[in-house]
């Protein structure tokens, strides 16, 4: 199994390429978006499918670990490209239900999660040429987020950070700190050799990029969650961190995207599509 991965400066969000040399997956894309201009690219998509391309892989899934807020996802380009099926976690109904009413996208918007072609529950596998690909659902940053295990490698999204940063907000819609920190607990009872690779690296104090650790290096020195912090400690911490956040620049746009497995809201009549900004909501 080979883990090729693509970093994208302006969300600091790393996609990864999880192949056998001949049929592969795709995890948590980036569609690249102008708030300026409120256009949208492939810039990023594209060049993962240059590395696809050079290595002649069939890409049956892409794959998002949660409906993200701090990028679009390219999960469309991907299925138009590659014809591969739209995966996230079985939960991802919870939060479109939560964003049908902030954006007000009226009651025929599904909120089953339909958008998507598979939805996985906990513990359940996709075959994927010589491995397979297991879902853990560990809720906090949001209830339906899912982290993706594959062989001694665990794709975390937004459940933990690099050791020198932390670990994921819990203040949006259906987020717990509590939660949080018990699916952290059962990421660290994995063995200690495995892997975690993370789906953003901010790299504080201006240091190289780092997206991979190990459960052992988290329990040992990750600044908000040690092996022996205790859940009080941890809500207190996070609870006071998250009070102090700003919202992500692209909170807005992304999220009422995100939630339509990247797909834009339908044209209107003039062949123009639009997003919504809530105000005064956040």
């Amino acid at each position: 199994m080979e883990i090729q991965h693509f970093f994208d400066q302006a969300t600091s969000t790393l996609t990864y390429v999880v192949h056998d040399g001949g049929i592969g997956i795709v995890i948590d894309p980036v569609l690249d978006y102008d708030p300026k201009s409120a256009r949208t690219t492939v810039r990023s998509a594209e060049a993962v499918a240059r590395y696809i391309d050079h290595r002649h892989l069939s890409i049956p899934y892409v794959i998002d670990t949660h409906a993200h807020a701090d990028h679009l996802t390219a999960m469309p380009f991907f299925k138009k490209r590659y014809g591969s099926q739209t995966v996230t976690g079985s939960r991802v109904g919870e939060v479109q239900r939560s964003f049908r009413d902030i954006y007000n996208l009226g009651a025929d918007f599904p909120i089953d999660g339909r958008q998507f072609d598979i939805l996985l529950d906990e513990g359940q596998d996709l075959e994927v040429g010589s491995f397979r690909i297991r879902a853990m659902h560990t809720p906090g940053h949001t209830p339906a987020h899912m982290s993706w295990q594959v062989e001694d490698a665990v794709f975390v999204g937004d459940t933990l950070f690099m050791p020198d940063y932390g670990t994921a907000r819990c203040d949006f819609p259906g987020g717990s700190a509590d939660q949080l920190y018990d699916s952290i607990q059962r990421i660290y009872a994995l063995p200690d050799s495995t892997r975690l690779f993370m789906c953003h690296d901010y790299q504080p104090g201006g240091r190289e990029l780092c997206f991979v650790t190990t459960v052992a290096e988290q329990k040992q020195s990750n600044v908000q969650l040690r092996q022996g912090t205790t859940k009080q400690e941890f809500l207190k911490l996070r609870t006071a961190r998250d009070a102090k956040l700003d919202m992500p620049a692209l909170i807005l746009p992304a999220i009422q995207i995100n939630i339509r497995a990247g797909e834009f809201p339908k044209q209107e009549a003039n062949g123009t599509a639009y997003l919504k900004i809530p105000l005064n909501v956040f």
